[in-house]
């Protein structure tokens, strides 16, 4: 079974051609497949056009959100929602050619969880899109050790138990890779079209560079610290402690030698205290990170670790009985 996820906003002109397109390449695979829209509040046509398909195509499935909750919301109803072993994403402005989901169903079939488009050939406009993604890709894969060139495109294939261990905040769902990539997700690139937008405005521009840059440092400590943050806070909190005790120390005989601290080391001496008090803050964080952590896994059951098969005796015995 083979979903595919579109989310879109105000997009009118292009629902018709993406359908058509889309359609004929499904039909063409010869697989079963679902077609998920999820109209994130749009203000134009976009819903009542896909309305209408509904009534003509038992594939099409229409999710409308009570408001625009972003990307990241919309694609997440729509993994939700989404019945297939195999989800394909992409975006629904026709910059993503639905002619190139065989490429990464390949890999898919080949063994791969992920198959990530990259767009080789981009024809964005280099000062808003191009040289931005290029440093966000670059801090990316420097910070995940995810070996990806293009972290952003939505254009991507994924077996649909990977997408179960990946929870979506934020705008994180750029990085659905990385996190993958923590319960040790195989990922391939492929190359993929990359056209220009034929109708509208793109939704992105140099104002998300920020939010990308605070999404980078976030995933920067789930991948590392999200089980052990007691390990991130502590180091820190230890360190102050540390050298907050020294200063401090240091004043104190100072005091026994009979100087005046608090006239010749009044900074110095206001410096150690912060530096002992924001050392033990730092520490409590990570203690109360730890019990944080401890009380997401395991009041909803999740675990720290994926398994990607089983095999035994038994099992072996059973299908061969078969």
């Amino acid at each position: 079974m083979l979903s595919i996820v579109i989310p879109i906003h105000n997009e009118e002109p292009a629902i018709l051609p993406l359908y058509d397109r889309l359609t004929t390449v499904l039909d063409s695979l010869r697989r079963p497949y679902e077609i998920l829209f999820i109209d994130d509040a749009s203000t134009d046509r976009s819903f009542d056009l896909l309305s209408n398909l509904v009534e003509t195509d038992s594939h099409l499935k229409v999710i409308r959100l009570r408001r625009n909750f972003g990307q990241t919301a919309a694609l997440a109803a729509g993994f939700d929602e989404a019945h297939g072993d195999i989800i394909v994403s992409l975006d629904g402005d026709l910059q993503h050619d639905p002619e190139d989901i065989p490429l990464l169903l390949e890999k898919i079939d080949e063994g791969y969880d992920i198959a990530s488009g990259w767009r080789k050939d981009r024809v964005d406009n280099a000062v808003t899109r191009k040289i931005p993604s290029r440093i966000a890709n670059w801090m990316m894969k420097r910070a995940s050790g995810v070996d990806l060139r293009d972290f952003g495109t939505t254009f991507k294939a994924y077996r649909a138990e990977v997408l179960k261990d990946v929870n979506l905040y934020g705008e994180l769902h750029r990085f659905i890779p990385a996190l993958a990539s923590f319960y040790g997700a195989r990922i391939a690139e492929v190359p993929i079209h990359n056209v220009e937008r034929a109708n509208g405005s793109s939704h992105y521009g140099l104002s998300r560079i920020f939010r990308v840059f605070f999404d980078i440092l976030t995933i920067k400590f789930l991948l590392r610290y999200l089980t052990r943050p007691m390990h991130f806070f502590g180091k820190w909190g230890l360190a102050g402690i540390g050298m907050g005790s020294l200063v401090l120390l240091f004043m104190l005989v100072r005091k026994i030698a009979g100087h005046d601290i608090l006239s010749e080391h009044g900074p110095l001496l206001v410096a150690g205290a912060l530096l002992w008090l924001a050392g033990l803050l730092m520490f409590s964080t990570g203690l109360i990170g730890e019990v944080l952590m401890r009380t997401y896994f395991e009041s909803q059951g999740r675990r720290i670790y994926a398994i990607r098969e089983v095999r035994s005796r038994s099992e072996q015995m059973v299908d061969g009985a078969r």
